[in-house]
């Protein structure tokens, strides 16, 4: 018998924005976050993402719906709520003048938690930080002080961690070993929530994928199945001799030229039984078109994402 499904521990229900300038930044949505997942939330510019996550974490005053976080509600039960979340912000504010150690203890204080340096030291250590404790936030990199951000969001021991563009100007090296920290944080219970620019870290890391577009949730798919129903391949035939147009009899396989016509390149849906590849072949081989090498190509989430954004605008 399978077990019940356990409740989500943030459920959003027709939820809305709009500003006093008429401009509708969140139109009626509803969205359930499971428990210890990654969950990526997609979007261009302007899309709704920050307003929210602000309005998940009780800093933007909703025009309409509810959210509630583990059974506690945002509106009516803020503190219980809110204490349940950390929040990384995408701006660098931090005091420059404080200590990594004394803003990440301060934090944790905040909530009204009683001091504990050995679960403050955790935290740091946990983010490659404990030898950078006694410096000033003013002296560090970019990049550390984004971890510095995270330190301090987790300082109170939140259930639920709200990262809002948690590489952004980190380089690509140490964008890796935040990858591996919020993996770290998601094996420990954590639930995460991320907004993302670099979609391959939203391939790399979610388990599920969010889509937002002018304040509606286009979709939400596990990741996996949403490659495998989104997703196309791609054939990629490389020819001996190159072929200024596709000859006529091959017109069924809306075959593209690349490469200027050194290639021929045959997009295929991996969901259907039969994929063409080997009549293709055979139909290349009675055209007189000769080749010497055939590649693969399967399409990136940015590929969907890029498609499905684009078929809105």
């Amino acid at each position: 018998m399978k077990p019940p499904d356990r409740p989500p521990v943030i459920a959003i229900r027709g939820l809305a924005k709009t500003y006093a300038t008429g401009f509708r930044a969140l139109k009626g949505i509803d969205l359930d976050i499971r428990s210890g997942e990654i969950f990526a939330l997609l979007g261009p510019n302007g899309a709704g993402k920050t307003t929210l996550i602000g309005t998940v974490c009780g800093l933007v005053r909703p025009s309409a719906g509810t959210v509630s976080v583990d059974g506690h509600d945002i509106a009516t039960d803020y503190r219980a709520a809110r204490a349940l979340i950390g929040l990384v912000p995408q701006e660098l504010t931090t005091d420059a003048f404080e200590t990594v150690w004394a803003t990440v203890s301060f934090s944790r204080g905040l909530f009204g938690k009683r001091k504990d340096p050995a679960h403050v030291e955790k935290v740091l250590r946990s983010l490659s930080l404990w030898d950078k404790k006694d410096s000033k936030i003013m002296t560090l990199s970019g990049g550390m002080k984004r971890r510095v951000l995270i330190a301090k969001a987790l300082a109170h021991e939140p259930r639920i961690l709200f990262l809002d563009e948690p590489t952004a100007g980190v380089d690509v090296a140490l964008r890796k070993d935040m990858w591996a920290v919020v993996r770290q944080l998601r094996d420990s219970g954590v639930t995460i929530i991320l907004t993302t620019h670099y979609i391959e870290e939203a391939e790399e890391m979610a388990d599920r994928i969010g889509i937002i577009d002018h304040g509606e949730l286009v979709l939400v798919e596990d990741k996996a199945t949403l490659m495998r129903k989104l997703g196309k391949k791609q054939l990629l035939v490389r020819l001996n001799e190159p072929l200024e147009t596709v000859p006529e009899g091959l017109s069924g396989y809306r075959l593209a030229l690349s490469d200027e016509g050194r290639a021929l390149v045959y997009t295929y849906d991996t969901r259907e039984e039969r994929t063409g590849i080997t009549r293709l072949l055979g139909d290349l081989s009675e055209a007189g078109i000769r080749f010497h090498d055939l590649d693969t190509v399967q399409s990136s989430l940015e590929d969907i994402f890029v498609d499905l954004v684009g078929q809105r605008a």
